[in-house]
């Protein structure tokens, strides 16, 4: 019986394959909607997470605000938070905008950053040619510099910038490094960008020399183990409120982990959204598969009353129509699928990232298609089940 309803359920379609596919469009769109836009946003989430957490794991981040008697930290506040036990170092972090000035050529709005030897210890591949900063260069406030690759060609184009010097502020500076393309891959400079007139970084205390600063507001905490990341800042904070005499808002303590959770929970409530967006596409065809099996049980009325009158038990009718409404919905969401995962595909490769196939996605959008046509086919093939035989062929 089952295998004689589904044979007459996939005549019923072939018979009319105009309004089956249209019937199927809403489906074939909700489906193709929910993979589509949940496939994309979890390979962007993943995208994002992997660059957090090789850049900004096993670090923490102070943000100085300071108070009317301390603006900032000292280099005996650096010291004290050097010997925290998961401290495996700490490097100040300083940024502006100057002019350099090579020969005759002048490069303006290059970014100029003062940075700890420390940075350059944990982020060793960020050079390319030359050394990195030494702990030597920190203590004697060393005029040395290490610049990047759009700076050597603006400036030193067909020439080698090792050993080179340049003016920045009026100080000569020479280069001991060339940057990597990547650049510096830490996250607060990857969220703040780089400028395309170029960059240089000097040893954190010649920055402040050349700028006349003396109190350090970022700073930069890498960690030994990142699985103690949270009690590593419940210390840091200890030692700062001793520093700060304990006064409120004088220091900002961000951690990557922390803002990690907060972009996968964000993430995870947009793309809940979006699905349920798109879900409304599922439901528009939901409605236009009981509008064309409503409109079949009518046409086969006298059909059905034939049936009936041949000893059909209301069931089998039942299950005929609930079979075409199912294998509507599942086609439907087949060609969703498909198109979904395309979609997908090309939507990675034009933001640059990584595609990641969600079987999730696909169980999500696939299963409602099928709730979709057990749910709208019931009131139709319970219609159909319930004709009068001798009311449906009178009809005819």
């Amino acid at each position: 019986m089952l295998r004689e309803s589904l044979r007459m359920s996939i005549a019923n379609i072939l018979g009319n394959k105009m309004r089956s596919f249209l019937t199927i469009l809403g489906i074939i769109i909700g489906v193709m909607a929910i993979i589509t836009l949940i496939t994309v946003m979890q390979s962007a989430q993943n995208e994002m997470t992997t660059q957090f957490e090789s850049l900004g794991t096993g670090m923490v981040t102070v943000s100085v605000s300071g108070t009317p008697l301390k603006v900032g930290l000292s280099e005996k506040d650096l010291a004290t938070i050097e010997k925290l036990d998961n401290v495996s170092g700490t490097s100040p972090s300083f940024s502006t905008t100057l002019s350099v000035v090579y020969g005759g050529t002048l490069q303006e709005d290059v970014t100029i950053e003062g940075k700890g030897f420390a940075h350059f210890r944990r982020e060793a591949d960020t050079m390319k040619r030359g050394r990195p900063l030494l702990p030597i260069d920190q203590e004697q406030k060393s005029r040395v510099c290490i610049i990047d690759s759009n700076l050597a060609e603006a400036l030193f184009s067909g020439q080698d910038p090792l050993d080179q010097q340049l003016v920045v502020n009026g100080v000569r500076l020479r280069i001991v490094g060339l940057l990597s393309d990547e650049g510096d891959t830490s996250v607060l400079a990857q969220m703040g960008g780089g400028g395309d007139d170029g960059k240089v970084i000097l040893p954190y205390t010649t920055y402040m020399r050349l700028l006349g600063l003396k109190d350090i507001t970022s700073l930069d905490v890498y960690l030994k183990d990142s699985n103690i990341t949270q009690d590593t800042v419940e210390e840091l904070e200890a030692a700062l409120d001793r520093a700060f005499n304990y006064k409120e808002d004088s220091y900002r303590v961000i951690n990557m982990e922390s803002l990690l959770d907060v972009m996968n929970t964000l993430m995870g409530l947009m793309t809940s959204l979006l699905t349920g967006i798109a879900s409304i596409a599922l439901l528009v065809g939901g409605i236009g598969i009981m509008n064309m099996m409503l409109v079949s049980v009518t046409e086969r009325t006298s059909e059905i009353g034939l049936r009936k009158a041949l000893g059909a038990r209301p069931r089998s009718i039942q299950v005929q129509f609930l079979f075409e409404s199912i294998l509507l919905s599942l086609l439907g969401g087949a060609i969703g699928m498909i198109l979904g995962v395309a979609i997908s595909m090309l939507l990675a490769g034009l933001m640059d990232i990584t595609f990641v196939l969600s079987p999730s996605a696909i169980g999500l959008g696939v299963g409602f298609s099928l709730a979709v046509g057990i749910i709208f086919g019931w009131a139709p093939a319970r219609k159909a089940s319930n004709l009068n035989p001798i009311d449906a062929l009178r009809s005819n």
